[in-house]
């Protein structure tokens, strides 16, 4: 069997957790393989609305095994949180979910510096979640990181007090309030109640899992293009968001991933500071948001909102390997009497280009449009032959520019709101 992976093309907030939610009952296992409490998946079902920050999508499906990986970064304290949230469902929590020991624990510490070295950035700040994910990254990368193993160890409170030392002599050069004793008491309590989860060799786990036949869907969290390595640097997140991050975040051979599930917005969004080529700073871009809602499920703050980005997706399928398209919120277009697409950029020297510039942060790009009539009709309950013209030359244009097939529209936050096209209709 193949690791299927399943990521988002935009800035993150594309869906993803309603789509593994969707395609679970499809998978023995669903894997997170990068990213931490700044992950924020919405699931909604039978009058239900989840967020998911730290657990695998998969979780509400009894028969799934859930993987929390070894590159995810997990805050005990968020961790116990999320637990106790879902108690109100009756799920085998403890039965059906898994935690990699290799995976890096966020201390109370690494929100502290988070907050800190943003403060400290003034208008030049990226937009971090405050969460921690940043600094506990660099301390994997400096090699002085806990991870989730260490908790089993008997010296872990003297592991975990090196750490933090070292971190309140940062911290003494910066302004920031903080009550140390509840910290340190909330995150020891936390790591208690870790303890009692199946902590595995997550590498092994998979690898055993695949050899029997298990079919596996790797999840991921953010979007591409906040990509460490190929995002808008420096206003990216600090792991590795496209599929090779699934294999290092698992422990899986390159020759072992499938299906690589692209999710995108039928329109764009981005929350925080960096380079947004549509951005709508207008009266189309504020019915956008609040058409689609459109307001971070870990912040809440409002999601900067534009018109669909071929370049940056193309980019994106590009480095990805995507196989299959996933639409996200079509529904939302439904405002419109018009849709606009980006085609092209235009930079500053008057070059026409349809690559993202290396100095994308401070090239000044002009989008490109095309221009298509709007279906201007709700897609609420609608079934595959029952898709609007408008929205089907919509869904060929996409699929002609970027030549990959769109195999899912999602027409609302529901499980229910789905049209999954068959091979004959594409």
């Amino acid at each position: 069997m193949k690791v299927d992976v399943l990521l988002g093309l935009q800035w993150g907030d594309e869906g993803k957790g309603k789509i593994v939610d969707v395609l679970a009952p499809k998978y023995d296992v669903v894997a997170r393989f990068q990213g931490g409490p700044n992950a924020g998946h919405t699931l909604e079902f039978d009058g239900i609305k989840h967020v998911l920050h730290q657990i695998p999508s998969g979780i509400f499906r009894p028969q799934t095994k859930n993987v929390i990986g070894n590159g995810v970064v997990l805050d005990p304290i968020v961790f116990k949180t999320e637990i106790e949230k879902l108690t109100k469902y009756n799920l085998d929590v403890r039965s059906n979910l898994f935690i990699s020991k290799k995976a890096t624990l966020i201390v109370p510490t690494h929100r502290l510096l988070d907050q800190a070295y943003e403060l400290a950035k003034g208008e030049n700040k990226i937009g971090s979640t405050l969460k921690g994910i940043g600094p506990s990254y660099q301390d994997k990368i400096g090699r002085q990181g806990l991870r989730v193993g260490d908790i089993l160890s008997p010296d872990f409170q003297g592991r975990f007090k090196k750490l933090t030392d070292a971190h309140f002599e940062i911290l003494k050069k910066h302004d920031v309030n903080f009550d140390w004793l509840e910290l340190e008491k909330n995150f020891l309590n936390a790591v208690e109640f870790l303890r009692q989860f199946q902590l595995i060799d997550s590498e092994y786990f998979i690898n055993q899992e695949l050899k029997k036949g298990s079919s596996v869907l790797a999840e991921g969290a953010q979007g591409s293009l906040l990509d460490i390595d190929f995002g808008s640097y420096p206003f990216v997140t600090s792991s590795s968001t496209v599929t090779a991050g699934a294999c290092t975040g698992l422990g899986v051979a390159p020759r072992c991933v499938g299906e690589v599930y692209g999710i995108f917005k039928a329109y764009s969004t981005r929350v925080g500071s960096g380079p947004f080529p549509t951005e709508l700073l207008n009266e189309e871009g504020e019915r956008m948001r609040k058409a689609g809602n459109e307001f971070g499920s870990t912040t809440g703050r409002p999601r900067r909102c534009g018109w669909i980005d071929l370049p940056s997706l193309k980019y994106s399928i590009m480095i990805n390997g995507v196989t299959q398209l996933l639409m996200m919120k079509a529904d939302v277009l439904s405002i419109f009497d018009q849709i606009k697409i980006c085609t092209k950029y235009q930079l500053s020297n008057g070059k026409i280009t349809e690559e993202i510039p290396y100095e994308v942060v401070n090239e000044k790009i002009t989008p490109i449009y095309t221009t298509l009539k709007g279906w201007a009709v709700p897609l609420t309950n609608l079934s595959e032959n029952q898709i609007p013209e408008e929205l089907l030359k919509y869904i060929l244009f996409l699929e002609e520019e970027l030549g990959v097939p769109i195999t899912l529209i999602s027409t609302g936050p529901d499980r229910s709101q789905t049209i999954h096209r068959t091979a004959e209709s594409i």
